[in-house]
């Protein structure tokens, strides 16, 4: 029996938690993502009229993919096959394909077949199904925590509609909260539970959009907590922070939300915003994120985003990372906020990130130029009798230890490929290469 089956039953099982047996059964009864399933909106079109073609739910836990997939199964006249993806090989899936086509064949019955944890699927699983979609064989219901871009094959892509689902609200959590308190059926309704302001706060706060890690919290404190004197159940805040002791982060070291995680640093340190830079370093650090993969990155923007502007971000940025690999964890927090922090507080420019790649392009793209002689090596035996070296100027033979004379190439004289910005130190090199043009 799996859980579409349970669902269906009209008896309920006490023993099921609480977040299993509080699944919304209708759309009516389907809290949040009102921006897919609100009031004609298409994907509620759709499954009141029973005209669903393939789609993909994608989003974090808890966030209701698997109770629309339950809605759709509860509503459908279709039939309605499951499959896990972390489980299923390729023979159960051709098995499931071949019934379908048997149902379709002899009845004229639509099959709806729903993966869970679709991004698991390998190329060949994605394959055997795609030529059952291609075919309209099989109605594909595909649930995943990855970004299908990244993880899905591009043609059953382009056969679906991806709907992405959202971390649920505060005020969303609570009329789901509220409800698993006061059903009698199904619910916490036969306890007689007090859950205080700051309790049910907590809860919300730690479940982040969680729906299910909510439910999970609150049947806990409810069912291990004793009735008082008056016969009721108080969870008040030290009861909840017992029960929901610690989120657990969204966060694939090798999925979507390690590289959002990762751009949400690099950038909050190119915005110049320290509680930013900070609050995502303590995200990466608490998740497992390796502190080397962290050194580099605060090392490539400290050379990338303020460069000149403080030629110091980069001395302490590679410092930061000899640390790292110096200290190791719990240590190497500091020296990497130390060096994340200095980063996002320095003054910025990207003059020499500019300017490196805009000379790389052009070597790329331009016919190469010859050395010009004077700049030619000399030490070389015949290097003096080619002309190498003739008519170089030493620059600190001279006044200022600088004498102007041509360094590129001829055919790129008016090409510039630095050109230094008016923030920190580097308004000092523009000024300095102004007065040496004089």
């Amino acid at each position: 029996m799996d859980l579409f089956t349970h669902q269906a039953e009209d008896k309920v099982d006490s023993s099921t938690p609480l977040a299993m047996r509080m699944r919304p059964r209708s759309l009516a009864e389907f809290v949040g993502q009102q921006e897919i399933v609100g009031p004609n909106k298409l994907l509620s079109r759709a499954i009141e009229a029973d005209r669903l073609r393939s789609l993909i739910f994608y989003g974090p836990p808890g966030t209701g993919k698997t109770t629309l997939a339950m809605v759709i199964a509860n509503t459908t006249e279709a039939e309605f096959k499951t499959l896990n993806a972390a489980t299923a090989g390729v023979k159960e899936i051709k098995k499931t394909i071949n019934t379908a086509k048997e149902k379709r064949g002899m009845y004229s019955q639509r099959t709806i077949l729903f993966i869970d944890e679709v991004h698991r699927f390998n190329k060949s699983q994605q394959d055997v199904l795609l030529a059952a979609v291609e075919k309209g064989i099989v109605i594909l219901i595909g649930a995943t925590t990855e970004n299908p871009y990244f993880e899905i094959n591009s043609p059953l892509l382009s056969r679906s509609r991806v709907f992405e689902l959202k971390p649920l609200k505060e005020q969303e959590l609570k009329k789901i909260i509220s409800t698993a308190l006061n059903d009698q059926e199904r619910g916490l309704g036969e306890y007689n539970v007090d859950l205080k302001e700051e309790a049910l706060a907590h809860i919300i706060n730690q479940a982040d959009g969680d729906a299910r890690s909510a439910l999970n919290a609150l049947e806990l404190a409810v069912l291990t907590t004793p009735q008082n004197e008056e016969g009721v159940r108080v969870i008040d805040l030290e009861v909840a922070e017992e029960s929901i002791q610690q989120r657990c982060l969204d966060y694939d070291k090798h999925g979507t939300n390690h590289y959002d995680t990762t751009s949400a640093f690099v950038k909050s340190m190119r915005g110049s915003d320290p509680d930013a830079t900070l609050y995502w370093l303590a995200k990466m650090l608490e998740a497992g994120e390796k502190p080397r993969f962290i050194a580099r990155r605060v090392v490539i923007h400290a050379a990338e985003d303020v460069g000149n502007a403080d030629p110091q971000a980069l001395v302490v940025a590679n410092s930061a990372a000899q640390a790292v690999e110096y200290l190791g964890l719990p240590e190497a927090r500091i020296p990497l906020a130390q060096a994340a922090l200095y980063v996002a507080t320095a003054p910025k420019s990207n003059a020499v990130y500019k300017g490196i790649d805009q000379a790389i392009d052009f070597v790329k793209e331009r016919q190469m130029s010859g050395v010009p002689k004077h700049l030619r090596d000399t030490h070389y035996p015949g290097a003096e009798q080619l002309g190498n070296g003739k008519d170089y100027k030493y620059p600190h033979d001279y006044s200022q230890n600088y004498i102007q004379q041509q360094y590129l190439p001829e055919k790129l004289l008016d090409e510039s490929f630095y050109q230094p910005s008016d923030n920190g130190y580097e308004k000092q090199i523009k000024s300095f290469l102004a007065d040496l043009a004089k």
